[in-house]
């Protein structure tokens, strides 16, 4: 591609490879979860996350106001960012997604325990983290990506070092 200023402006000229993206949701835990009040502002909540079957699953209280709004409009978005992950940071990827509350045994039973393993360091510990989690108002969230919007600050970074003729950062 020809660098120049233009195509430095149009950052969708950068996104994060499929592959990275992978890595980030495999090395990321935590994501921010956007919805829109019942009088049409949006607002969002950081959540940790599990990566499944090509979904983000969070979990929160089910007295949580998020949760009859994304019930009303399931209509919502996700961002995960590589903030603090091995890859670095200025690397994101943030998914139109489509809501799904689910409040059955069977999801909480291998929800809770994934999201305790990867937040926590040892058996006891994830062992415990699922007893916290288990209480009667708690419910997960399933969010399915109907879009992908990414950005790689790296790769931009990358072409204007060409660019330059040297590095840039």
């Amino acid at each position: 591609m020809a660098e120049d200023k233009a195509s430095f402006e149009e950052v969708s000229n950068y996104p994060i490879d499929p592959e990275k993206m992978k890595e980030l949701f495999a090395l990321q835990t935590e994501c921010a979860i956007c919805w829109s009040t019942s009088d049409g502002w949006p607002i969002g909540v950081i959540h940790r996350f599990v990566w499944r079957d090509e979904k983000i699953w969070a979990t929160c209280s089910g007295q949580r106001k998020r949760v009859p709004a994304l019930r009303r409009n399931p209509k919502s978005c996700v961002i995960v960012s590589s903030e603090g992950t091995k890859l670095g940071s200025d690397q994101t990827v943030t998914m139109k997604t489509t809501c799904r509350v689910h409040e059955d045994r069977e999801t909480k039973d291998w929800f809770y325990p994934a999201l305790a393993k990867r937040l926590t360091r040892t058996p006891d510990q994830a062992e415990f983290m699922v007893k916290m989690f288990d209480t009667p108002r708690r419910v997960v969230l399933e969010l399915t990506p109907v879009k992908f919007i990414s950005y790689a600050g790296t790769t931009l970074a990358a072409a204007v070092a060409r660019t330059l003729g040297r590095p840039f950062r």
